[in-house]
């Protein structure tokens, strides 16, 4: 599931930034997200490599 939501704020970003309507900071704030979200993911899979 978190792989998911990570592929698709990736994805938005990539549009918003490269389709040039990059308005607000909000697009930004999703690419951060979408950091945060792996980083969180990689720390759960090093912590129980069930």
């Amino acid at each position: 599931m978190l792989w998911a939501i990570l592929i698709v704020l990736l994805l938005l970003w990539l549009v918003g930034f490269y389709g040039g309507f990059v308005t607000t900071s909000l697009i930004h704030l999703l690419l951060v997200a979408a950091a945060v979200v792996l980083a969180l993911n990689l720390l759960r899979q090093y912590r129980n490599p069930a």
